[in-house]
């Protein structure tokens, strides 16, 4: 695996990490470990849904880039910390979820998980871990747990956290001691990982960097071993907005249920040209000298939009598939051809989604639906002179194939599964026919 990470052309892996934009903080004697290889390394991720979205991909994608290295990543999902709930980059206490949540939830990652590492063969060196921190925190004797682990921190460097000096300070909310516990729990699990794997790095979004460092500090403290930490710079919008929602509808989920793949495409396909250098960094394997030539290209003609086109077949294929992504690239390419008459159904609904939507009685069919009412009737067109006007001069679009006859009729050999039609006007007014 080294010699294919050494193929890139890059030097060190700490470089490549620079230029990609991944260590915004990081411990003494960082660098030098990690070009050497070899270390084990743990990355959290928190239950809080049965699927991860983008923004938990970084952290996976980049637990990925050590392997690739030669350093073997451990995959930790929060069964134990998900009940109690992480303050850091949290404006309120989170609901706490249930024992069989949490359970659910990491079952769900645990798929995600696999498909993203390489957990190799047994005994593998380098081969991925996937561990459920419930294992050892839910063991904990209350009493134990504030003699062994409490007795080792102070309040004052509690309070000195970022996470929960914001919200102490934030009038009328304040944190639980719940939440306020949590640090302790994950310096518990370096120490764990420390102990039953070696595990010598801790990685995280900045937003946990007063998290992890007092686990950093713990292993330290109690094995008097050599441990490390480093987080990437939460990546955020020009609104200050963190990456990973989708702008129209939410999250965009790595589970084909909740976003489709097709849907996961798009997302990135729509990235602005002063995001998706940034994002190519982040979520590409592509070498150095691949990225800055997409860096040119979207300054030279931003209109190919070939940044963002790349981005999302790689970001696709990595999380569904080759042939998942080589599928949404093509309904994505259908969304103007006439090939879109021959998507399934569903890739059907998810290519048009976005488009406005009508429905028209199946009656309306039998003696043909004028075409010039249905671009009225649809909104593309503002009067039924206008839509004579875009039929003539070859404007008007049924399922991506010119109509420009005089008397142009909707009928039902139009229909697609026997439901729908697409309305075009233009390069990119569409409109969805449902007829019933």
């Amino acid at each position: 695996m080294t010699a294919a990470w050494h193929a890139s052309g890059v030097p060190s892996l700490s470089e490549d990490l620079d230029f990609r934009g991944l260590i915004s903080q990081e411990s003494a004697g960082l660098r030098p470990a990690l070009d050497a290889g070899g270390l084990t390394v743990y990355h959290g991720i928190d239950p809080s849904a049965a699927s991860m979205h983008v923004g938990h991909l970084i952290g996976v994608l980049t637990l990925r880039r050590l392997q690739l290295a030669g350093h073997r990543p451990i995959a930790l999902a929060g069964g134990g910390t998900g009940l109690i709930g992480d303050p850091g980059g949290k404006d309120l206490e989170r609901p706490l979820l249930t024992r069989e949540e949490v359970e659910a939830n990491v079952a769900g990652i645990r798929v995600q998980l696999e498909r993203l590492l390489d957990f190799g063969p047994a005994g593998s060196p380098v081969g991925a871990i996937l561990v459920n921190n419930a294992d050892w925190l839910t063991t904990y004797r209350l009493v134990d747990f504030l003699r062994d682990v409490g007795k080792h921190f102070t309040v004052n460097q509690m309070i000195a956290k970022e996470s929960v000096r914001a919200r102490i300070d934030r009038p009328g909310q304040g944190i639980s001691f719940t939440e306020f516990s949590y640090m302790l729990l994950q310096a518990c699990d370096y120490l764990y990982l420390h102990d039953h794997y070696g595990c010598r790095l801790q990685i995280g979004g900045s937003d946990q960097w007063g998290n992890i460092t007092m686990g950093l500090e713990y292993v330290r403290k109690l094995r008097q071993v050599e441990a490390h930490a480093f987080t990437w710079p939460l990546l955020t919008r020009a609104d200050g907005s963190k990456i990973g929602k989708s702008d129209a509808t939410g999250v965009a989920w790595l589970d084909p249920a909740r976003t489709s793949p097709y849907a996961l495409y798009q997302y990135f396909v729509r990235k602005p040209d002063d995001e998706v250098g940034r994002l190519l960094r982040v979520y590409s394997f592509r070498c150095r000298e691949e990225i800055l030539e997409l860096d040119a290209v979207t300054t030279e003609r931003p209109q190919a939009r070939e940044a963002q086109r790349a981005l999302a077949h790689e970001v696709c294929a990595l999380v569904h598939g080759e042939a998942e992504a080589e599928r949404a690239q093509a309904a994505a390419a259908a969304l103007y051809s006439e090939e879109i008459a021959s998507l399934d159904e569903g890739l059907l609904l998810d290519v048009v989604g976005d488009a406005p939507s009508s429905v028209l009685a199946r009656s309306s069919l039998e003696t043909g639906y004028p075409l010039v009412d249905a671009l009225v009737a649809a909104g593309l067109s503002p009067s039924r002179s206008a839509a004579r006007t875009a039929i003539s001069q070859g404007g008007a679009y049924v399922n991506n194939r010119r109509r420009a006859g005089e008397d142009e009729r909707l009928t039902a050999d139009d229909l697609l599964h026997g439901h729908y039609v697409v309305l075009r006007r233009g390069r990119r007014e569409h409109h969805l026919l449902r007829v019933e």
